[in-house]
């Protein structure tokens, strides 16, 4: 690749980025201004943190920066596949756009997302067929290759459904997690990829300078967003691991460890409050407060500061995974330590409420007397 073209490539990228969040900035002061007339707002409810009601439609902002940023930047190289994430993303974006405005059951957005899965491995055969000694599996066959990318995709959507929960969290994670992935992209010559990360990353820096600080603006990703999101990361993660098969041009040991890493904080929460609503015998899609920012809000209120923090916590696990990855440590040992960190260090701030304080003690003092009556 010569200097020319590698300086082609770049303008490229930054173009994505840019024109992504040019349209992202100026879209949204007019979705709100429809959204306030016609009354679509985030209605107040039991679960809602926020004191006043917002409107919910930031997806569309995002939906037509990542799309238009990526077609227009992409022109001139060959991306046959980009034909069927963009169905993809349009099957999200309509199914979440019916969920912020009429809502609808989680039963449908999960057959949706099957449909939006069967898409992307069928038709743009993006799929995992290489676990690279994850769970010490290699090379798999072709039903459990689409068995495996449905299952994979699925959680990356809904991991990030999930933690769209305060001001600018699931933002602020997808930001960090599609520059890491566009950067490798690009650095490894995969240039329609990097295209497709960057529009993302800069339709959210946008979105994310409303959401945060906005007033006058101010507008929530909603369900449409997180749902775009969470396709396009998919995406990402999957080729990415598929890119590292083979040994090239910045190869990444341990691909699938460090996918996790980077999409860490969604996906480690993600089990852990299924782990939590199962044991508390509900059922692990029925909503609650149990997420890792609601916990970290009745510690700190400020919504920016809990924000900021998950982010820092993403990113020191990003610095961990490539870590591992560096130094050559087994992937099922990485992503174990990965795993189990993230369980561990995510679950201190539920165990810091005074009422899982209470629960505590009144089983660390049960077990006691069931010891001390073994002495009498």
């Amino acid at each position: 690749m010569t200097f020319e073209l590698l300086n082609s490539d770049l303008l490229l990228v930054l173009f994505a980025a840019l024109l992504g969040g040019f349209i992202v900035m100026f879209s949204i002061p007019p979705i709100v201004s429809v959204a306030k007339a016609k009354n679509l707002i985030e209605k107040f409810g039991i679960r809602k943190i926020h004191k006043k009601e917002v409107p919910s439609l930031g997806g569309i902002a995002i939906f037509m920066g990542v799309i238009l940023s990526t077609i227009l930047s992409t022109n001139g190289y060959s991306f046959d596949v980009l034909k069927y994430i963009i169905a993809s993303i349009m099957i999200m974006f309509f199914i979440g756009l019916k969920d912020d405005i009429m809502i609808i059951s989680a039963r449908k957005k999960f057959v949706l997302q099957i449909i939006a899965a069967l898409i992307l491995i069928f038709l743009g055969d993006i799929r995992i067929t290489n676990f690279q000694g994850l769970f010490y599996i290699t090379e798999i066959n072709y039903a459990l290759s689409v068995i495996t990318t449905i299952f994979l995709i699925a959680i990356i959507i809904n991991s990030f459904n999930f933690i769209d929960g305060i001001d600018g969290l699931a933002s602020g994670i997808a930001f960090i997690s599609s520059v890491f992935f566009g950067i490798w992209f690009y650095l490894s010559g995969h240039i329609q990829y990097a295209v497709l990360c960057f529009a993302l990353a800069g339709s959210l820096v946008s979105f994310f300078y409303y959401n945060v600080f906005g007033k006058k603006n101010k507008l929530f990703m909603g369900d449409s967003g997180s749902l775009i999101i969470g396709t396009i990361l998919s995406v990402a993660t999957i080729q990415f691991i598929e890119f590292n098969n083979f040994r090239g041009t910045f190869y990444i040991y341990g691909a699938p460890a460090v996918a996790f890493g980077v999409l860490s904080v969604p996906m480690i929460d993600l089990l852990r409050v299924f782990f939590i609503r199962i044991m508390n015998g509900r059922s692990p899609f029925k909503p609650d407060n149990s997420h890792l920012h609601h916990c970290l809000l009745r510690i700190n209120k400020v919504h920016l500061t809990v924000t900021l923090i998950t982010i820092f916590i993403n990113i020191i696990f990003i610095g961990a995974a490539v870590g591992l990855s560096m130094a050559e440590i087994n992937v099922n040992i990485s992503f174990g330590l990965l795993l189990l960190g993230g369980l561990l260090g995510s679950s201190i701030p539920y165990f810091m409420l005074p009422r899982q304080k209470k629960i505590i003690f009144k089983y660390l003092y049960s077990r006691l007397k069931d010891v001390a009556s073994l002495f009498y």
